[in-house]
């Protein structure tokens, strides 16, 4: 019996997790040292060691198969990484078998079999991490699903550093893919009004009619310059008033309605978005691992 006194000295002395400490007790008949060596040999107590860096760097990716699309993105520390074939391989490995597996939350997604494999997604980053000597991170994905008479449009761009999938009705999957593009590019905030989030336009109302105020507007002509101002907020983060990308004269709306077709729904992913990447002093860093070394 693996006592959890254990398991928790195990797990503050290699920093694996909690399942792997107890896994590699129970592989040891409890013997803590070799328990040890367990993970190390797994590559899980090296893995374990990169958790506290930063991964900001790393591609999205997206694939659509019949009425199913998925979007994900891995990350690891260097673009040099993310460049490597083997780290390609991983992504089209994970995007693969999520594609091919009805799940929804990264719990559950992380406790896939790989797609012709025997490890699980979350076994493959830990030893991939240990492999190539940096923190890899299989952050996020959506499932995107259609019906028969909608079309998947995806677009990436910069070689997989900006992914986006966008739903039609009625429209073609070229029709798709230009407006996935727009999305990509210009990185609406939501299709249409109704959908902007209530507390950023409550922000900006209240920010622009401290503007129109500070100007010395009466009262009243103040409420319509706001009415005028936010209209053009909503053109600028709302995917269906946008100008669009490939003819300035119409918006995304438009060209959409001109083609017989309805936008359904966008998703996007950018590479590190939300992540705050550390600053490094290069010579600092080089210096750092001379003297460790």
């Amino acid at each position: 019996m693996i006592k959890a006194s254990d398991v928790k000295e195990l797990r503050e002395r290699t920093g694996a997790g909690m399942l792997d400490c107890k896994k590699a007790l129970e592989a040891t008949s409890g013997d803590m040292e070799k328990a040890i060596d367990w993970l190390r040999e797994k590559g899980i107590s090296k893995a374990a060691k990169k958790e506290g860096r930063i991964a900001a760097e790393g591609l999205t990716e997206a694939q659509a198969e019949g009425n199913v699309a998925v979007l994900l993105e891995v990350n690891c520390e260097t673009d040099f990484v993310s460049q490597n074939d083997s780290f390609k391989k991983l992504l089209e490995d994970i995007r693969l078998t999520l594609l091919h597996n009805p799940v929804t939350s990264m719990e559950d997604a992380n406790q896939l079999t790989i797609e012709g494999g025997s490890d699980t997604i979350d076994a493959a980053i830990v030893d991939f991490t240990a492999k190539i000597g940096e923190k890899i991170s299989f952050r996020r994905f959506e499932r995107i699903e259609k019906t028969d008479s909608q079309v998947f449009g995806i677009y990436s761009h910069m070689g997989g550093k900006i992914t986006a999938v966008v739903v039609l009705d009625g429209a073609t999957e070229d029709v798709a893919r230009d407006v996935a593009m727009h999305v990509a590019a210009m990185n609406p905030v939501a299709i249409r009004r109704s959908e902007v989030p209530a507390d950023m336009v409550e922000r900006e109302s209240h920010v622009i009619k401290e503007q129109v105020l500070g100007e010395g507007k009466p009262a009243d002509i103040a409420e319509k310059m706001v009415t005028g101002r936010l209209n053009k907020f909503y053109k600028e983060i709302c995917l269906e008033e946008q100008a669009f990308i490939k003819d300035s004269n119409t918006n995304v709306l438009n060209y959409v309605k001109a083609n017989g077709g309805e936008i359904v729904s966008m998703k996007r992913f950018a590479v590190g978005e939300g992540i705050e990447k550390k600053q490094e002093n290069f010579a600092d860093e080089v210096m750092s691992q001379i003297k460790s070394a």
